[in-house]
């Protein structure tokens, strides 16, 4: 899109104009179409003739001194209707000899056709008005062409460094001084910049603004349409700027032309964003950093049902996002999908409180692990959740519990969906891992083997216990002979200063090596 100095809109209204100082010494005021002042003023002309209209092009404040209307009402009415038929923005006429006080032929004519008409009751010379609007239009109109370079050259430069969606909207944020929200043609919220309280209340409200949005601009929010090729899939909005609607709408188009030149950069995958967005959340959620309830405009305007919603927290391991998501609208669950780290995958579903949240959880699992195979995929999942400010926790436990399983899908016969109490000892050893009296425990405990790293026997140590104590199946795992492995179980015990053919003790051991592997992950 090119815009050049004669597309502008000026930045100043009719209303503004008679703010200026030099027009308050004319004692200006306003006698008709005083609902009319927000209309812009494009320039400034002094005219008498009656037929002035076939002189201008819309958007002027036209002032004069009547003298060629006086004594003619038809003459009177008609240059205003004329003015009315050009678009002009106002009409300002100087008392004085021709007309001691506003003429009510030219006044009733100029409110019917919703023209200002603004009389001034003090003598004022019309050039010292039209030097001073002129002049602030042309240097505002200067300044946006600046500022439309000067943003232009920015995200430009930022897009060629690779820089992320989020960075490219952090600076039009800045600046716009308010909140800038992109969204898909669903109004679903694709990314967000500015200060996080006033996008907090921009989103709580978002399906009201959405509709507000996507259609007449007022009130400072300002909308660019994302597209190309005659084909539009989204668009940018600023949220309550606080500028003159021209600059505003110049830093929408320019912010416009820049997402759309990433995502061309980026092959044109714009539902990347929409994972990107998924992704910030649910990683805010599971760190805890923000509190919950303050995540929860971003999820309702991310399209996640928040009301009245049962919350399943679920974590794949080694499940393909892309994958997870067309199962997701397979199935007509309402969710979101996001990577929280490589091969973990978080999953929010968000069901109605009527419905099984286990059941339709199983159904998910099952059908994932039909298409990708049991022993490549698991499901781990916390209990449902009624109340939002408890999903955190829930993501965090199903975290916890996919790790717990990471490394023992082999050893372990798991359910569709893994929950903590299947688990068992390792998943509450997982929990605990950071407890700084666990770690001096596993510390204490393996201390012979750690102290001189030897990774063998602290594998043969993990087999051995892992499989129940099993001499021949753990030989077998380790493509040893028993009498090999025997040797190696010597010196294990030997090292720890431990038997493990104790019970108690082979426990203790087994809980220390467990917590000993949770924190190294």
């Amino acid at each position: 899109m090119t815009i050049t100095l004669d597309s502008l809109e000026p930045a100043l209204s009719v209303r503004q104009v008679l703010t200026l100082e030099r027009v308050l010494a004319g004692e200006p005021e306003v006698v008709a179409g005083a609902s009319h002042l927000d209309r812009p003023v494009r320039w400034v002309h002094v005219a008498e003739a009656a037929d002035v209209g076939v002189m201008l092009t819309g958007g002027e404040m036209v002032l004069t001194t009547g003298v060629l209307l006086a004594g003619d009402e038809d003459k009177q009415a008609e240059y205003v209707r004329s003015l009315h038929r050009a678009e002009a923005a106002a009409v300002v006429l100087g008392l004085g000899r021709a007309f001691p006080a506003a003429p009510d032929v030219m006044r009733r004519a100029a409110e019917r056709c919703g023209l200002p008409m603004v009389v001034l009751h003090r003598p004022f010379p019309f050039a010292e008005l039209t030097e001073e609007v002129q002049s602030r239009l042309v240097r505002r109109k200067f300044a946006a062409v600046s500022l439309s370079e000067a943003v232009r050259t920015e995200l430009t430069a930022l897009i060629t460094a690779g820089a992320p969606l989020q960075r490219l909207l952090d600076e039009v944020a800045r600046h716009s001084a308010c909140p800038v929200v992109v969204t898909n043609l669903a109004h679903r919220v694709l990314g967000t910049a500015g200060e996080r309280p006033a996008v907090d209340d921009v989103l709580r409200d978002w399906e009201r603004i959405a509709r507000q949005a996507g259609g007449v601009e007022g009130d400072g929010w300002i909308r660019a349409e994302l597209g190309g090729r005659g084909e539009r899939w989204g668009r940018i909005v600023l949220c309550g700027y606080r500028g003159d609607t021209a600059t505003g709408r110049l830093l929408a188009d320019r912010a416009a032309e820049a997402l759309v030149l990433h995502r061309m950069l980026a092959g044109g995958a714009a539902c990347s964003w929409e994972e990107q967005s998924a992704q910030s959340l649910l990683t805010d959620l599971v760190s805890g950093v923000v509190p919950a309830r303050q995540l929860l405009p971003r999820a309702r305007a991310a399209g996640l049902p928040v009301n009245r919603r049962t919350f399943v927290p679920l974590v794949v391991r080694d499940g393909d996002p892309a994958r997870l998501e067309r199962l997701l609208r397979l199935l007509g669950l309402p969710g979101l999908v996001a990577e929280l780290a490589d091969g973990v995958t978080a999953v929010l579903l968000s069901l109605p409180r009527d419905q099984d949240a286990g059941a339709l959880a199983a159904h998910f699992a099952t059908r994932l692990r039909t298409e990708t195979g049991p022993d490549h995929t698991v499901v781990a999942a916390a209990e449902p959740r009624a109340a939002w400010d408890d999903v955190p926790t829930g993501l965090r436990e199903a975290r916890h519990v996919a790790d717990a399983v990471a490394d023992s899908c082999t050893v372990l016969d798991l359910p569709p969906v893994v929950r903590l109490k299947d688990v068992h000892l390792r998943g509450l050893v997982r929990l605990l891992r950071d407890d700084p009296h666990v770690q001096s425990f596993a510390e204490r405990e393996l201390d012979g083997l750690l102290r001189e790293s030897d990774e063998d026997l602290l594998s043969v140590l993990r087999t051995y216990l892992a499989t129940g104590r099993n001499k021949s199946r753990t030989a077998q795992l380790h493509h040893v002979s028993r009498p090999a492995l025997y040797r190696r179980l010597e010196s294990i015990q030997v090292r720890l200063g431990v038997d493990l053919d104790d019970f108690e003790q082979a426990a203790s051991v087994h809980i220390a090596l467990l917590a000993h592997d949770a924190q190294q992950q």
